[in-house]
């Protein structure tokens, strides 16, 4: 998945360390729980070292789940689960949307909504609860053993989709669409329940034609990058930086903080 996922290259993996790149195979089941456990491991071998470590990337619900822990939910029975993916095979995607909007309107406007691993654990809480998914949200958070400095960079949204959509066209040039078809066989797998995939299987299906697919992906990588800057905009600690500005200037401001 080098390509579709953006991983670094090799030639920015050899300017410094790196973890967590090619380090699970698309078959091994993963959680974010998964994620928070070995970060927090891997954090703490690094302090032992080094004063600072770079966290980075784009999935908020990562990020915070090693800077502020994992909210905790009640157990629910699991064939609520069950009924809602069967749903979901049968009805579509919009009409569990629907429903989420009905019951939690908060997590409908903040959840990656486009994901139904996301949108399936948000309905099943709603469902066997009785009670909002957001509503269990942000409660006895586990304290960290270090802090965190988080920086965002911003760009008026024109920039951002122009980007977005000439960031598509570069991976089709490297080759996405053959890395897409030589991954097809594992479509139902939730790694590749993904921007940049999903699509691409729906060609490769014969349900759309590649230039609709193409145009998916880049109106759901839109959709992506819209909410994620809904997420990380509810942390008010975040520095915040055009996406333009000299990299020695955010150097500057940090470097009281350290």
């Amino acid at each position: 998945m080098q390509i579709g996922t953006a991983a670094p290259t090799p030639e920015e993996l050899a300017v410094a360390p790196h973890h967590f790149i090619h380090n699970i195979s698309i078959q091994e089941n993963y959680s974010v729980g998964s994620f928070e456990k070995q970060a927090l491991q891997t954090i703490a071998q690094l302090h032992s070292k080094n004063q600072v470590v770079i966290l980075v990337g784009g999935s908020g619900l990562y990020v915070d789940a090693v800077n502020k822990g994992l909210d905790h939910f009640p157990t629910v029975d699991p064939k609520i689960r069950t009924k809602l993916n069967t749903q979901l095979e049968q009805e579509g995607i919009t009409v569990l949307q629907n429903q989420l909007k009905t019951l939690d309107p908060v997590s409908y406007n903040t959840i990656a909504i486009n994901n139904p691993h996301r949108l399936i654990r948000a309905l099943e809480i709603c469902i066997g609860t009785g009670k909002p998914y957001a509503s269990f949200l942000n409660k006895n958070k586990a304290e960290r053993p270090f802090k965190a400095i988080t920086i965002g960079l911003t760009a008026n949204r024109q920039d951002i989709y122009n980007r977005i959509n000439a960031r598509v066209d570069i991976m089709l040039e490297q080759g996405l669409l053959n890395e897409a078809k030589s991954l097809f066989m594992h479509k139902d797998l939730n790694a590749l329940n993904t921007v940049g995939y999903k699509e691409l299987f729906n060609y490769f299906n014969g349900q759309w034609t590649l230039e609709f697919a193409i145009s998916e992906i880049k109106k759901n990588s839109r959709r992506f990058a819209k909410r994620q800057l809904t997420w990380f905009k509810r942390n008010e600690n975040t520095l915040w930086f055009d996406y333009t500005t000299p990299f020695d200037n955010i150097i500057k401001t940090i470097k009281p903080l350290l």
